[in-house]
């Protein structure tokens, strides 16, 4: 047998924990909001469910090909506009 003593239990402790990053934000797209907040978020890794007051189209102009540019995801689904930052994907798999 090897004198080699794992303690696993120790080195489980020694393991850095992975951070939490983002948050979920919730919020209103109704164009009272400053664009660059909503990127904001986006680049601090927020996930951002937006719920849609008017035209999409005209509200979320001044930020979404920003967003996209980032390698972000903007999905809308039923009344809200879902925002994604980079790396985290949309998953739509369970809609169909």
């Amino acid at each position: 047998m090897s004198d080699f003593d794992l303690d696993l239990q120790t080195a489980e402790g020694e393991l850095d924990e992975p951070e939490a990053s983002g948050r979920v934000v919730l919020g209103v797209l109704d164009g009272t909001t400053d664009p660059d907040e909503w990127l904001s978020h986006v680049e601090n890794d927020d996930v951002l469910v937006l719920n849609i007051e008017g035209d999409l189209n005209e509200l979320a102009a001044g930020f979404a090909r920003d967003i996209r540019d980032m390698g972000s995801e903007l999905m809308h689904f039923r009344d809200f506009l879902v925002i994604s930052p980079p790396g985290r994907e949309i998953d739509t798999d369970r809609l169909n």
